[in-house]
């Protein structure tokens, strides 16, 4: 089987984030054959502005553009900030999705993974990401979708790749995105 390579792409800026964890996570779990890329560069990318995005574009969006095109598909992953997706993913997918109609979004699996510490678990940012993927031209995987709740209780002090069900649960999230990508190349 040929290299599928995901780009996770985190929806927090924070060090020790959560959403951070449960990417590096995927990165732990994925068999041999999937390399899990956490993008490193989304604080630089500035926000979506169809002025700068002509002739020239900034580096920073330039740098996540060709990320995303050397990339078989798509993991992102949120924190549920006042009911939604994190402004910083919706950013990324914002730049992701131009040009409209071949944008490095379009046609490729996606997976998304929504989290919070409370109850609902980040299942508001996970339908919202889901909406706008979709219309960003991305596709997003059945069995792709994953949402974790009441982080802070589940992992506290211990990263969350060491939560075995959620290991598992995110090992069975990468599974779909890479039987996405098989279905596609097969087609």
């Amino acid at each position: 089987m040929a290299q599928t390579r995901v780009l996770a792409l985190v929806g927090s800026l924070r060090a020790a984030a959560v959403t951070r964890q449960l990417a590096e996570t995927a990165v732990a779990v994925s068999p041999d054959e999937v390399e899990v890329t956490v993008y490193e560069g989304l604080a630089d990318v500035p926000f979506y502005n169809e002025d700068l995005d002509g002739e020239t574009v900034p580096a920073a969006a330039a740098a996540l553009r060709d990320a995303a095109a050397d990339s078989d598909a798509f993991l992102l992953v949120t924190p549920e900030y006042n009911g939604t997706l994190s402004a910083v993913l919706k950013n990324a997918i914002d730049w992701l999705s131009r040009p409209y109609g071949v944008g490095a979004l379009s046609g490729k699996p996606v997976a998304i993974v929504g989290q919070s510490p409370s109850k609902n678990a980040g299942k508001w940012a996970l339908e919202d990401a889901t909406k706008v993927v979709g219309i960003a031209g991305g596709k997003v995987v059945e069995g792709g979708s994953l949402t974790v709740g009441e982080t802070f209780g589940k992992f506290g002090e211990a990263h969350a790749k060491e939560h075995a069900e959620t290991a598992e649960q995110i090992a069975a999230v990468v599974t779909a995105l890479v039987d996405a990508k098989a279905a596609v190349v097969s087609a």
